[in-house]
C-alpha cells in the first residue's frame, strides 16, 4: 500500500498541513499575479444563460470550467416544465445524464421498433445515449408542481467536457429538410398530410401538451424518426443485453452509502443503474445537517460538478504545493440554492453547512476509472495506513503529536463542525477586505508615486525652461556678434572676390587656349589610334576567316577520308562474302562513289564560292562604313575648327573693344 500510494499520499499530507494551519485558511495574497488560476469555479443561479423561455416552461444553460489551467469546460442544462407542458421531440447529439429535481411527468423515446415510455418522479436518475429521439411531458398535478430536470451533456463515454456542437436538434427541423416527395413516400400518406406538416407554424421547444387521444403532428414526426431508425435505433439502455429493461433508479429512495447524525451521502454508479454502463459517469448526492462538514478529502480519478439543491454552504478547495508553484491558489466560496460549482480531481476539498440550515447538493462525477475518495481526517483517514512514524517524519513533529491528530476524531467522512462554515466565511470576507485594503493601498501608493513623478517632472520642466531662456539670451548675444563679424567678413570677402574674379578671368582665358590646343592634339592622337585599331581589327577578321576556311576544309577532308575508309571496309566485307558475281556490283558502286565524290567536290566548290562572295560583300560593306565614318569625322573636325576660329575671333574682338574703351576713358 505504501509503495502504491506513497507519492500521492505524501503530496496530500502537505495539503493536510495546509488545512490544519491557520495561515493556510486564507488566500495567498503574495501569489496573486496575472495568470493565476484557482482550484475550482462557481456559476451563480442568476448567471445561467437562457436558451428557451415560453409560458409553458424554460431552458437555461451553464458552461463552467473546472478552474484548472489547461482543463476543460462542462455543459449543463436546467429544464423547467409547467404542469401539462410538452418538451418537443429532439435528436440527441451527445450523451445526456439527468436528475429529476421536482415534479413528475413521462419520458418517451424511440427504442428498437417501438415507442417506449417511463414515468418520471422526483429523485429519478436517467441516462440517454447520443442518437436517441425523445420528448418529455409534465403531469397535470393538483398541486401544480413544475417538472425540473438537471442534465449534463457529454462528448463521449469517456469525456464529460463540453460538446463541440449543439447538444440536440429539433425533429421538425430534421424532417422538413426533405422535399415533399421523400416525406410522402416515407410516411406512405397523401400529399395533403405532408402539406399540412409543412404549413404548420414553427413551434418553440416547449409548448402546451396536446390531448392524449388526438393524433398530433409531433406524433407523426416521432413515427417518422422511428421509421428512419428502425431496429437499429439507439436506446438509453444496453440493447445488446436484453435482460436490461427500463430500470429506474430513484436516488431519494435508495439507501445511502454513508450516514450518521451529521448527514448522509450516496453515489450512483452502473451497479445501481445499468443505464450508466459504458458511460463512465456517476451521480452523487450529499445531505449535510446544520453545523456539519464533509471531511477534507480528494478524488484521485474523478472531477465533481455539483448543483446546490437546498440551503447554503461554504466550499474550501486546496492546491498542493506543486500546483502553487504553477499559479494555482486555494479558494473558498459560498454557494446557495441553484449555484453550480466544480472541483477538479487531485484537489482536496471540504463542504461545510452553516449552523442555521442544512446543506444539500447533488452532481455528476467523471468516474473514468474506479474512484475511491481519500479522506484525510477521522476513522477513514488515509493517513492511518502510513503509520505514525512516516506521518510524523512528513510533518517534522513527534509521534505523540500525530497520535493525537489521528486518534482524536471518532467520526469519519461526515463530521461535526459547529460554526466551521461561519468561520470560513468570516475568514473569506476578511481576506476579501484585506485584498481590497491592499488594493486601496496599492492605488494610493501608485497615486503618491504619480504625484511625486508629476512634481519632479514639473521641477525638471521649470529648470529646463530657465536653461532654455538663458541659452536663448546667450544665443541672441552670440548671434549679434556673429552678424557684425559676418558683415565685416562679407565686405572683405567682396573685395577679395572682385580681385579674384579679375584674376580668374585672365586665368580662364589662358586655360581655354591651352585646353583648345590640348583638345586638338588629343583628337589627332585619338584619330590615329582609331585608324590603327581599325587596321588591326580588319587584319584579325581576315586571319579568323582564313583559319575558319582552313578548319572547314580540314573537316571536309577528314569526313571524306572517313567516308572512304568506311566504304572500302564495306567493299572488302562484301567481296569476302560474295566472292563471285560481285565484280559488276563493285564497278557500279565505284561509279556511284566517283559520282558522289564529284558531287561532293562540286558542292564544296559551290560553298567556297558562296563564302568568297559573302566575304567580298562584307569587306565592301566594311569599307563603305569606314569611308562614311571618315567623312563624318572630317565634318566634325571642320566644324570644331570653325568653332575654334570663331571663338578666337570673338576673343580678339572683345580685347579690341576693351582697348578702345580704355583709350576713350583716358
Amino acid at each position: 500500500m505504501l509503495k502504491k500510494y506513497g507519492k500521492l499520499l505524501v503530496l496530500f499530507l502537505i495539503c493536510l498541513q495546509v488545512i490544519v494551519s491557520v495561515r493556510a485558511l486564507g488566500h495567498d495574497d503574495d501569489d496573486h499575479h496575472e495568470g493565476d488560476w484557482s482550484a475550482g469555479s462557481v456559476v451563480r443561479k442568476d448567471e445561467r444563460k437562457s436558451v428557451v423561455s415560453t409560458e409553458y416552461g424554460e431552458i437555461s444553460a451553464v458552461e463552467i470550467s473546472d478552474g484548472v489551467r489547461g482543463g476543460g469546460r462542462y455543459h449543463l442544462q436546467f429544464i423547467t416544465l409547467e404542469p401539462d407542458a410538452l418538451f418537443l421531440p429532439v435528436l440527441l447529439h451527445a450523451d445526456m445524464v439527468f436528475y429529476v429535481h421536482s415534479g413528475g411527468g413521462r419520458l418517451s423515446w424511440v427504442d428498437e421498433d417501438e415507442m417506449r415510455r417511463v414515468n418520471l418522479q422526483r429523485g429519478d436518475v436517467y441516462r440517454m445515449q447520443h442518437g436517441t429521439v425523445f420528448f418529455v411531458q409534465s403531469n397535470l398535478e393538483p398541486e401544480r408542481q413544475k417538472l425540473r430536470i438537471y442534465a449534463i451533456f457529454t462528448n463521449s463515454i469517456d469525456d464529460l467536457h463540453e460538446p463541440n456542437m449543439r447538444v440536440y436538434s429539433s425533429i421538425r427541423d430534421l424532417i422538413l429538410g426533405f422535399d415533399n416527395k421523400v416525406l410522402q413516400e416515407a410516411f406512405m400518406v397523401s400529399e395533403d398530410v405532408i402539406e399540412e406538416l409543412t404549413r404548420g407554424a414553427m413551434p418553440l421547444a416547449i409548448g402546451h401538451a396536446p390531448p392524449r387521444k388526438e393524433r398530433t403532428l409531433w406524433e407523426l414526426e416521432a413515427q417518422f424518426m422511428k421509421a428512419i431508425l428502425g431496429s437499429r435505433g439507439y436506446s438509453m439502455f444496453d440493447t445488446n443485453n436484453k435482460k436490461y429493461k427500463a430500470q429506474v433508479f430513484n436516488i431519494l429512495k435508495a439507501d445511502p452509502d454513508f450516514e450518521n447524525c451529521n448527514g448522509r451521502s450516496l453515489m450512483v454508479t452502473k451497479k445501481q443503474l445499468p443505464a450508466l454502463r459504458g458511460s463512465k459517469i456517476g451521480i452523487f448526492m450529499v445531505n449535510l445537517t446544520r453545523g456539519s462538514m464533509m471531511g477534507p478529502h480528494w478524488n484521485p480519478m474523478a472531477s465533481e460538478i455539483s448543483i446546490v439543491m437546498q440551503g447554503q454552504g461554504m466550499v474550501r478547495v486546496v492546491c498542493s504545493s506543486t500546483m502553487n508553484e504553477s499559479g494555482c491558489r486555494n479558494m473558498s466560496f459560498r454557494v446557495g440554492e441553484g449555484d453550480v460549482f466544480v472541483v477538479p480531481r487531485f484537489h482536496p476539498m471540504a463542504q461545510m453547512a452553516f449552523n442555521n440550515e442544512s446543506f444539500v447538493f447533488m452532481g455528476f462525477s467523471t468516474t473514468t476509472k474506479k474512484n475511491h475518495p481519500q479522506f484525510l481526517a477521522g476513522k477513514a483517514s488515509v493517513l492511518r495506513t502510513l503509520g505514525q512514524q512516516v506521518v510524523a517524519a512528513s510533518f517534522g513533529v513527534a509521534n505523540m503529536t500525530i497520535s493525537h491528530l489521528l486518534d482524536s476524531q471518532g467520526e469519519s467522512i461526515i463530521l461535526d463542525c459547529i460554526s466551521c462554515a461561519e468561520e470560513e466565511e468570516r475568514m473569506m470576507e476578511e481576506e476579501i477586505e484585506k485584498e481590497k485594503e491592499e488594493a486601496r493601498e496599492r492605488e494610493e501608493e501608485e497615486a503618491r508615486k504619480r504625484e511625486e513623478e508629476k512634481k519632479r517632472e514639473d521641477e525638471e520642466e521649470e529648470a529646463r525652461r530657465r536653461e532654455e531662456e538663458e541659452a536663448k539670451r546667450e544665443e541672441e548675444e552670440k548671434r549679434r556678434k556673429e552678424e557684425e563679424e559676418a558683415r565685416k567678413r562679407a565686405e572683405e570677402e567682396a573685395r577679395r572676390e572682385e580681385e579674384e574674379a579679375r584674376k580668374r578671368e585672365e586665368e580662364q582665358r589662358r586655360q581655354e587656349q591651352e585646353e583648345e590646343e590640348e583638345a586638338r592634339k588629343r583628337e589627332e592622337e585619338e584619330e590615329e589610334k582609331r585608324r590603327r585599331e581599325e587596321k588591326e581589327t580588319r587584319k584579325r577578321k581576315e586571319e579568323e576567316q582564313r583559319r575558319e576556311k582552313e578548319e572547314e576544309t580540314r573537316k571536309r577532308e577528314e569526313v571524306e577520308a572517313r567516308r572512304k575508309e568506311e566504304e572500302a571496309a564495306r567493299r572488302e566485307e562484301d567481296e569476302a562474302r560474295k566472292r563471285e558475281g560481285e565484280e559488276a556490283r563493285r564497278q557500279a558502286e565505284e561509279d556511284a562513289r566517283r559520282r558522289e565524290q564529284e558531287e561532293a567536290r562540286r558542292k564544296v566548290e559551290q560553298e567556297e564560292e558562296r563564302r568568297r562572295r559573302e566575304a567580298a560583300e562584307r569587306e565592301e560593306e566594311e569599307a563603305k562604313r569606314q569611308e562614311q565614318e571618315r567623312e563624318e569625322m572630317e565634318k566634325r573636325r571642320e566644324k570644331d575648327t570653325r568653332e575654334r576660329e570663331r571663338q578666337v575671333e570673338e576673343a580678339k574682338r572683345q580685347e579690341q573693344e576693351e582697348e578702345e574703351g580704355g583709350g576713350e576713358g583716358a
